[in-house]
């Protein structure tokens, strides 16, 4: 019971965590709070679908369009309606969430409502510990933690992660360092909706597609960033992995306790907000966070 736990909180953590950290970036960065971040999740999962049950591409012909065309998708929509109306944050969440529903009401209307399936990249599987574990669902640890990585190394080593940092702790510095930040802004909406894309691409031939995936992510997600703080990347990384625990525990633990994993991880996040309000590493990119 407990490797089954395990397997499947590793999994879901990576795919938490994917998505975590591009809400965290664009938070830390713009301070936008981004409702519509799951919904180009779950654009993604579908233009996999599309790609493969569809058009008949190739699954990396199909990965490569579905994270070109989404994530340019992304960028666009910062660009032309978001960066509008950045200063003003209620304007801001009403507008991601009229894109998120009309992202939902699109797929409605072209697929249905119905779930359907992807074809996994790799098929079957391993035992480990006496737990049998699909090859995909190994594929999708490798891959998230992968990227986790490369983000990591991108914000600490390249010169476009200092300016990133740089950026998020003082736009008005980093301007006068010779820091565009309309450009950084525009690039980090671009890495974060990425990483929302390659959390779709994942979750797809695990869970299948549907119209209306984006809210329990979203509540998530939200749960993880606050718990973790606002901001931190390695709050978000850790908390993703806590409340992906959490859920599986309370799943497996708990008589239908699948039915209570909202509430459980919404108390679990009052409860850490209660002793620390900051969340468990604070607020904005600090050094240490990163």
């Amino acid at each position: 019971m407990a490797a089954i736990v395990i397997t499947y909180a590793v999994v879901n953590g990576g795919i938490y965590a994917l998505l975590a950290i591009g809400f965290s970036l664009i938070f830390g960065v713009a301070r936008l709070v981004n409702m519509a971040h799951t919904g180009f999740f779950m654009l993604a999962a579908f233009g996999l679908f599309y790609c493969t049950k569809k058009i008949g591409l190739g699954y990396i012909e199909a990965i490569a369009v579905t994270i070109v065309v989404v994530t340019l998708l992304g960028i666009l929509v910062y660009r032309f309606i978001i960066d509008r109306v950045r200063e003003h944050h209620a304007a801001v969440l009403i507008i991601t969430i009229a894109l998120v529903m009309i992202m939902e009401s699109a797929l409605l209307w072209r697929f249905g409502g119905e779930t359907r399936g992807v074809p996994s990249l790799i098929g079957g599987y391993v035992d480990i510990a006496g737990v049998r574990i699909l090859n995909q669902q190994l594929l999708t640890v490798g891959v998230a933690a992968l990227a986790i990585i490369m983000v990591l190394l991108l914000l600490t080593k390249t010169k476009l992660g200092i300016a990133i940092r740089a950026t998020a702790q003082d736009a008005e510095i980093a301007g006068l360092m010779g820091i565009s930040a309309s450009r950084i802004l525009l690039v980090t909406m671009g890495l974060s909706v990425a990483l929302a894309v390659v959390a779709g691409i994942l979750l797809a031939p695990l869970e299948g597609v549907r119209p209306g995936m984006w809210g329990a992510p979203l509540v998530t997600v939200m749960v993880i960033v606050t718990l973790g703080g606002l901001g931190s990347i390695k709050g978000s990384i850790i908390g993703a992995f806590i409340i992906a625990l959490v859920e599986q525990m309370a799943s497996f633990l708990i008589p239908n306790g699948g039915y209570l994993t909202g509430t459980i991880i919404l108390l679990a996040m009052v409860i850490v907000l209660i002793v620390r309000p900051a969340g468990l590493f604070g607020t904005m990119f600090e050094e240490e966070k990163l």
